[in-house]
């Protein structure tokens, strides 16, 4: 069975409704960056982060996955499919994925403060406990903290989604600009002569060049119909 990596960014949620951060009626439009995305705006004031992402997750709740999420679970009947996503929703285990690797951190868990990737730390919280006080703490006794990547921060799974890539028969690219390091350094780890689809509204191509990059220049759910389309005719 062929094996496809997928990798996957806001665009690929913001048919659902998701908040993008980077357009210009994103998430960053209203907060800055350095105070609810990076480890001294959390020191700082804790409230604020802990909220902004109990924000997020309500927003989460009212939320569904679209056609594009739906139909990259669907290609699983007739290839091995890895999700690699830059985002924190679970859209994609909700499409049906069964196999997604987050890169950034998942929004419906929270960690310690001290240690982020202790998993002995890392708690999956029910809907119904989305609302996070901030005064609440870890197994460790910390700060209890989104379990997210900030900005400044390594990102823990990189390694596993470089294997994953360079093994891939076929890799895709959906909803992202290819300008966020080090998820945007995947595309070097591809075989030479593996076709790489990238779906996108904008020609964010520059930077496939020297690779086998077909442009399907439009927005998650139609691009990926046609690329669905494409697939199961092998």
């Amino acid at each position: 069975m062929k094996k496809i990596a997928i990798l996957t960014g806001a665009g690929v949620s913001a048919e659902s409704g998701i908040s993008t951060f980077r357009d210009s009626d994103g998430l960053w439009e209203k907060y800055r960056i350095e105070d609810v995305a990076t480890p001294e705006g959390f020191l700082r004031n804790p409230k604020l982060v802990t909220e902004f992402y109990n924000q997020r997750r309500k927003e989460l709740l009212g939320t569904k996955p679209n056609a594009a999420h739906e139909l990259i679970a669907k290609l699983e009947q007739g290839y091995d499919v890895t999700v690699i996503t830059q985002n924190i929703d679970n859209l994609h285990e909700r499409a049906g994925s069964t196999k997604v690797i987050h890169l950034h951190g998942e929004l419906t868990k929270v960690c310690s403060s001290r240690n982020p990737d202790n998993p002995h730390f890392i708690k999956e919280l029910k809907p119904e406990n989305y609302d996070v006080d901030y005064r609440e703490k870890a197994g460790d006794g910390s700060p209890i903290r989104p379990y997210v990547v900030w900005f400044g921060e390594a990102v823990p799974n990189i390694e596993v989604a470089a294997d994953i890539v360079s093994d891939a028969d076929i890799f895709v690219i959906i909803g992202t600009s290819l300008q966020v390091y080090p998820a945007a350094g995947l595309i070097d780890y591809v075989r030479h002569n593996v076709p790489i689809y990238v779906i996108d509204p904008k020609d964010v191509s520059n930077g496939t060049r020297g690779h086998n990059v077909i442009l399907i220049q439009d927005v998650a759910t139609r691009g990926m119909k046609q690329l669905y389309n494409l697939l199961m005719k092998e």
